[in-house]
């Protein structure tokens, strides 16, 4: 297995611990969900692998892009680490086979709560953030959080996350079903690997086998959904919105939007 600065991985028995090493904030880019990828397929192919718990070193699980550098090319189609060549990345996590605890101590914002929606469960702390914040920077929202998202809580409550991009604490995440369990900062890691544990316990034909049923037909429909999520992406990023709704965030402030 191919080993990165900003992905690493620890063995527990079965079970292998995907720590993203970005911290504090954990920005992602294209590099870090091809790494990412990457490393999935590799533990795809390694009959040692039989569950993945997907975790993060720092502040937060991932904060999204990083928009003070040029986070803001991902929206570019002219630019060569766009949104859309990290979306082929992104769906070939959820084409990974092998099944995924996600560890989400902190905030998951924007990208970052598309990357936790990658994982079938998430193990969540009450200071974890959940946000999809598109509309607040004046973009339609992209890492195929707008299928993944209502298949996952419904699609009245993914509704009221997508149109107002407010977050949602840890409690209410378990609430909405983003959530499966709830426990102290401290314990999330060692919850995460105990549910990783006991999938990895069982046949893991059988459980792979199950768990593409249940999956079916997922990864063919999110490859259409983030083309369409891109090209929506793509000319919004031109708007006057999107320029006000990037300035209003990074400035902390409500954006005046004036539909332009």
């Amino acid at each position: 297995m191919k080993t990165f600065e900003d992905v690493v991985v620890e063995w527990h028995d079965h079970v292998a611990l995907v720590e993203i090493c970005r911290p504090p904030l954990n920005f992602f880019d294209v590099t870090l969900i091809e790494h990412l990828a990457e490393t999935f397929e590799s533990l795809d192919q390694d009959d040692r692998c039989r569950a993945i718990v997907l975790a993060a070193r720092g502040k937060a699980f991932c904060a999204g892009a990083d928009f003070s550098s040029n986070g803001s090319d991902l929206f570019r189609p002219e630019s060569d680490n766009n949104a859309i060549t990290l979306y082929k990345a992104a769906a070939r996590l959820f084409a990974c086979r092998k099944p995924v605890v996600g560890a989400i101590h902190g905030a998951a914002i924007g990208g970052g709560l598309g990357l936790s929606l990658v994982p079938d469960f998430r193990v969540v702390s009450p200071e974890a953030r959940f946000a999809a914040n598109f509309v607040q920077l004046g973009i339609h929202p992209g890492f195929g959080i707008s299928l993944v998202l209502p298949r996952l809580i419904g699609q009245q409550r993914a509704r009221l996350m997508l149109l107002t991009g407010r977050r949602i604490k840890g409690e209410e995440a378990l609430e909405y079903g983003l959530a499966d369990k709830l426990v102290a900062a401290d314990r999330v890691r060692a919850e995460a690997l105990a549910l990783a544990t006991e999938i990895a316990g069982c046949a893991p034909l059988a459980v792979e086998s199950t768990r593409a049923t249940l999956r079916q037909g997922l990864v063919e429909e999110l490859q259409a959904r983030l083309e369409h999520e891109f090209a929506e992406q793509a000319w919004l990023a031109r708007t006057a919105d999107h320029k006000e709704g990037m300035a209003a965030v990074g400035e902390r402030r409500p954006g005046q939007f004036t539909r332009s």
